[in-house]
């Protein structure tokens, strides 16, 4: 219902003026469009039913309210063993071409990779990793949300940090040569440019799929022109990632881990690509963004 007096008026106008960044807090918190939209949600109501009437920094105020409302779905989410980036979460609220269009766009705008790292963190990690990591919020005031002390808080990001990058030393000379080959690789798919795809294959390249990738049959597929063939204008979701420690890729739609592609480069081509869809691997999958 509208607001009904000036001071909820101003309330509502300062809200909806941090409306899409609270949005995008509680998208890197909870990997759900829905879910962040329902935190977002949340946090109008408590505001309208707050006493604001101390608080100097309103936007710092709607951001920790919106992360405790996360940090509280996520402890939810992870009692009832659940985890929205592997099975969907619940389904969205708003349906069609242009609902599915804005969660791909913000997804891709966090990056998939990253997402699907987040999803192995607890939420006290999580929550710890997002605000500081990428909303520059101090320990300080991040850990009365995860309710630790500012070490404890510190430590929990530093924690999370090593997760979402792998707990690697920077990519070496031949990684960052592979990743540049994956990056073509799946570039050209994207768009749909042959000439680039036969470009980055090796002429004798095999792709393997397993039976939850291949459709309900184990798949495999040899040769450039095939393998072109199959993949040109595919790949859509499917990002650069760092696999159980080699450069690969992920496919995520909308954030939810479908298949791993474990990709190898030889000589400055694709030699070989297995799509893995296996569950099983997929919660084994260590994956960091690169």
């Amino acid at each position: 219902m509208p607001p009904k007096n000036p001071e909820q008026n101003f309330l509502a106008d300062r809200f909806e003026a941090d409306r899409a960044r609270l949005r995008g807090v509680a998208y890197r918190m909870l990997g759900s469009l829905p879910e962040a939209e329902d935190a977002v949600q949340e946090a109008w109501l408590r505001l309208s039913r707050a006493d604001t009437s101390g608080v100097d920094n309103l936007s710092a105020w709607l951001t920790t309210v919106t992360s405790r409302v996360c940090l509280d779905m996520l402890r939810s989410r992870k009692s009832r063993r659940e985890d929205a980036l592997l099975d969907g979460g619940p389904e969205p609220s708003v349906s069609g071409e242009d609902a599915i269009e804005r969660e791909t766009i913000l997804a891709d705008s966090v990056g998939l990779a990253l997402l699907v790292v987040l999803q192995a963190l607890s939420p006290a990690e999580r929550i710890a990793f997002v605000l500081h990591d990428l909303f520059d919020m101090p320990f300080e005031q991040i850990a009365p949300i995860v309710e630790r002390t500012p070490d404890a808080a510190r430590q929990l990001a530093s924690r999370a940090r090593r997760r979402v990058r792998g707990g690697e030393a920077p990519l070496d000379a031949a990684q960052t040569a592979q990743k540049t080959v994956v990056d073509a690789f799946l570039t050209a798919s994207r768009t749909g440019d042959l000439a680039g795809l036969m470009a980055v294959l090796d002429p004798n390249v095999v792709v393997r799929a397993d039976v939850f990738a291949g459709g309900g049959q184990t798949r495999e597929l040899r040769g450039a022109e095939r393998v072109a063939a199959f993949y040109n204008g595919l790949a859509q979701t499917a990002r650069t990632a760092l696999v159980d420690g080699a450069i690969g890729a992920v496919v995520a739609p909308l954030g939810k881990l479908h298949l791993v592609l474990d990709i190898r480069v030889e000589n400055g081509k694709v030699v070989e690509i297995s799509a893995v869809g296996d569950p099983r691997r997929l919660e084994t999958a260590k994956v960091a963004a690169v």
